[in-house]
C-alpha cells in the first residue's frame, strides 16, 4: 500500500467520481420536511436535524424492514413535478459541494407515479431539475456532470418498461440503466429480455448483486445478463478463499480480468450486514488484488454520509493513502458510462490536476 496519508480537508478538496447513488435516498433533511408539509405527508419529525438522525438510527438498527421503511418518507415527497425538480436540483449541488466532478444518480421512475406523472413525465422532470443543478453549480465555479441510470425493480413487473426508457432518454441524459430490489429470491435473469433488448441497443447496464444474496448472483448478473458493472459485489471475496494467497476461483478472475467495475458502498454495507467493519470491508483486499473496486455512497440520507466521508473512513480505519483514492478514482472515470474520449478527458483535465492540486497543498502530503 502506498504511503502518502491525507488529511479529511485535502480529501473534500479532491475531485470525486461517485457511479453508486440513489436519488430517492439522499434527500436533504429540510427539504424533505418542507415538501411533506405541502404534500401532507406525516414525517417521524419535523425538525430536520432529529429527521437526519431518525434516519441514520433506522438504518443502524439491524433491521431490514426498518432500514426499508425509511424510503416510504423520501418517496412520499417525489411524486409531483414541483418535488422531483427540487430534489434534482439540490442532488446535484450537494454533489457539488462535496468536490464531486462526476456523479450518476440511480432512481425507479415506476416509484414516483403515484401523483399521477407517467414514468416518461418523471424521467423528463428529473432530467430537468438535474441540468438546473448543473447549470448553477457551474455558475458557482464547482462544476459536476451527472448522468442518469434509471432502475428496474427486480420484484415488480415494470422492468422491461424502464429499459425501454433508458433506451429512449439516452440522447437526454440517462447514461444507462439498474436493477434494483431485493435480490434473494427475484434473480435478476427473470428479466433476460429487458437485458438483450439494452444490448441490442447499445445501451450499458449495471446490476445489483452480491450484497444480500453470493456468488450465484454476481455469476447470474456478469454471465447470463451481461451486466458492465456489478452494484456492491462484496460476497465476490467468497469465490477468494485465501485473502492473503490471492488466489482466485474462476468467478472472481472473470470479473477482476475484464476490469468489471464493483461499485462499492462501505457505509451502507455494514449497515445492511454485508460487511462486518471499515476496517475489515472486502474493498481493501479487492483493492490490493487489483480488482476495479470504487468507493460510493448509497443513500447519503439514509446513511448520513458523504464521499469526503466514505473516503475519510477507508484512510481513518482502513489505512488508505493518497493513492489509493486517486486509484479508486480513476477506476470510477474508467467505468463511467461515458464515451470513451470523453472519460479521458476527465481524468486528464480534471481529475488528475485537481489531484496533484489538493495534494500539493496537504499538509500532509
Amino acid at each position: 500500500m502506498s504511503s502518502t496519508r491525507i488529511d479529511t480537508d485535502t480529501i473534500r478538496r479532491l475531485p470525486k467520481a461517485v457511479l453508486h447513488d440513489h436519488l430517492d435516498g439522499g434527500l436533504r433533511p429540510a427539504t424533505v420536511v418542507e415538501l411533506a408539509e405541502a404534500v401532507g405527508h406525516t414525517l417521524p419529525t419535523t425538525d430536520p436535524d432529529k429527521l437526519a438522525a431518525w434516519y441514520v438510527e433506522a438504518a443502524n438498527s439491524g433491521d431490514l424492514v426498518r432500514y426499508i421503511a425509511t424510503f416510504e418518507h423520501t418517496l412520499a415527497v417525489m411524486q409531483t413535478r414541483e418535488g422531483l425538480l427540487r430534489t434534482a436540483e439540490e442532488y446535484v449541488l450537494d454533489l457539488a459541494a462535496d468536490g464531486v466532478v462526476y456523479g450518476e444518480v440511480r432512481y425507479a421512475p415506476e416509484l414516483n407515479t403515484r401523483g399521477g406523472l407517467t414514468m416518461a413525465e418523471v424521467v423528463e422532470t428529473v432530467q430537468e431539475g438535474l441540468a438546473a443543478g448543473m447549470a448553477k453549480a457551474a455558475a458557482a465555479g464547482t462544476p459536476v456532470r451527472v448522468g442518469t441510470l434509471l432502475c428496474g425493480m427486480r420484484m415488480f413487473d415494470r422492468v422491461r418498461e424502464a429499459a425501454d426508457l433508458a433506451v429512449a432518454f439516452r440522447d437526454a441524459g440517462v447514461v444507462g440503466f439498474d436493477i434494483a430490489g431485493a435480490e434473494d429470491g427475484f434473480p435478476a435473469a427473470d428479466h433476460l429480455a429487458a437485458f438483450e433488448h439494452l444490448r441490442r441497443e447499445n445501451v450499458p447496464f449495471t446490476i445489483h448483486a452480491g450484497e444480500a444474496h453470493g456468488l450465484p448472483s454476481i455469476h447470474q448478473a456478469v454471465q447470463v445478463c451481461g451486466a458492465q458493472r456489478i452494484g456492491h459485489g462484496v460476497r465476490l471475496t467468497e469465490d477468494i478463499p485465501d485473502l492473503a494467497d490471492g488466489k482466485l476461483g474462476r468467478l472472481a478472475s472473470w470479473v477482476r480480468d475484464r476490469r468489471v467495475a464493483l461499485e462499492m458502498c462501505p457505509t451502507s454495507n455494514l449497515q445492511t450486514g454485508a460487511a462486518t467493519s471499515i476496517a475489515e470491508h472486502p474493498i481493501t483486499p479487492l483493492k490490493d488484488l487489483g480488482f476495479r473496486v470504487t468507493v460510493n455512497t448509497d443513500n447519503r440520507l439514509v446513511s448520513g454520509t458523504t464521499m469526503t466521508r466514505e473516503m475519510s473512513l477507508l484512510v481513518e480505519q482502513a489505512g488508505w493513502s493518497a493513492e489509493d483514492l486517486r486509484t479508486v478514482t480513476l477506476n470510477a472515470v474508467k467505468s463511467a458510462f461515458l464515451p470513451y474520449d470523453e472519460r479521458v478527458a476527465l481524468i486528464r483535465d480534471v481529475v488528475l490536476p485537481g489531484y496533484d492540486a489538493a495534494l500539493r497543498s496537504s499538509p500532509r502530503a
